[in-house]
């Protein structure tokens, strides 16, 4: 029942695996296994997924070299501390029953870890001892409950892969932003409205995945990232209509006025008018059509452009302009686009 495999490059070094997957062992059974394992110092790699363990042996600290480990789809309903007692650099836990709660308290004794990946377990917060993983590479949470990631998420400085989809996120920290070295950002199926712009940061993202939120609108500043060759943005209300379907309420006749004497550059100052008009006509915000100079107050006007993004993306983005008028089709102008082309936007 039990097999070890070894693949080696050369003769100085060799990767040993002991595969004990898809054997329905229980942790009486495995335990039996660990304790008479010949050479368990040469084994680097273990396979226990597909099993019936409640719980890991303590045996397993025989292994004195193991560094990857699967206990994948095993109904545990703990990790124990002593995993701390292998050098692990690669832990992989899905599928399991494991909470918050019976999660080690800590991950300072496996400090070397690079990956690690608790998806589909029944975790409800963001287990804040995974920060101590400073040397992490690829962390895997999704399809659990969690309904936030730690602000302190910008401590894990390796990290290139962040995968949070299928959890109940309502938004995302700008920190994450910090985290520099991500290729890719996973955050499909979950209750995000919006996106920080801090993501601009993410220079070396490449994969960045939003099917299944809330998303309305998305950050300008997203179109600055030149590396992204991935973008998922299906099942997302970002375009429910257009605009010019939209009921616009008339401004005021005092903005009506303040946008006579901007737009005309009439000069006023401290003595002509009141401090409160003064600071009222400070506050104006020009139109961002460049083909409209006017000005706009309390009363805008919601748009969503179409920007062409790296050529192969069409992507909605929310502007404000001054009036409707400046949002009618113009002949040679790519902001207005077919239905058809919307949806091809929308299903990715």
């Amino acid at each position: 029942m039990e097999s070890y495999t070894s693949d080696s490059s050369d003769s100085d070094s060799a990767t040993k695996t002991l595969d004990l997957s898809y054997l329905m062992l229980d942790s009486k059974v495995l335990d039996e296994h660990f304790e008479s394992a010949n050479n368990p110092e040469n084994v680097e790699t273990m396979l226990l997924h597909q099993n019936r363990l409640n719980h890991i042996p303590g045996s397993i600290i025989r292994f004195i070299n193991l560094s990857t480990l699967d206990i994948s789809n095993c109904g545990l309903n703990s990790l124990p501390d002593i995993l701390g007692d292998c050098p692990l650099t690669c832990l992989v836990a899905k599928n399991n029953n494991l909470t918050n709660d019976n999660l080690p308290k800590s991950f300072e004794h496996i400090p070397v870890l690079r990956e690690l990946n608790l998806s589909g377990n029944r975790l409800t917060d963001f287990p804040e001892q995974i920060l101590e993983l400073t040397a992490l590479k690829y962390l895997y949470l999704g399809g659990n409950n969690i309904n936030q990631i730690k602000k302190d998420i910008w401590k894990l400085q390796r990290l290139q892969v962040l995968s949070m989809g299928g959890n109940r996120l309502t938004e995302v920290p700008s920190t994450v932003g910090q985290l520099t070295r991500l290729n890719a950002l996973v955050l499909c199926d979950n209750m995000l409205e919006s996106l920080p712009g801090s993501i601009a940061n993410l220079k070396n993202l490449k994969s960045l995945l939003l099917h299944k939120n809330r998303l309305k609108t998305l950050p300008t500043e997203i179109i600055t990232l030149k590396c992204l060759t991935e973008l998922s943005l299906r099942d997302n209300p970002l375009v429910v209509r257009f605009v010019s379907d939209m009921t616009h309420n008339p401004p005021s006749l005092l903005e009506l006025a303040a946008r006579v004497i901007k737009t005309n550059d009439i000069f006023y100052d401290e003595e002509s008018v009141p401090r409160n008009l003064m600071n009222y006509l400070n506050t104006s915000h020009h139109c961002v059509n460049p083909k409209c100079q006017g000005v706009f107050f309390d009363n805008r006007v919601e748009h969503i452009k179409f920007v062409d993004f790296c050529g192969k993306y069409r992507l909605p983005l929310l502007q404000y302009l001054c009036s409707s008028k400046c949002i009618g089709p113009r002949e040679g102008d790519e902001e207005v686009v077919s239905g058809a082309l919307i949806r091809k936007v929308l299903l990715g």
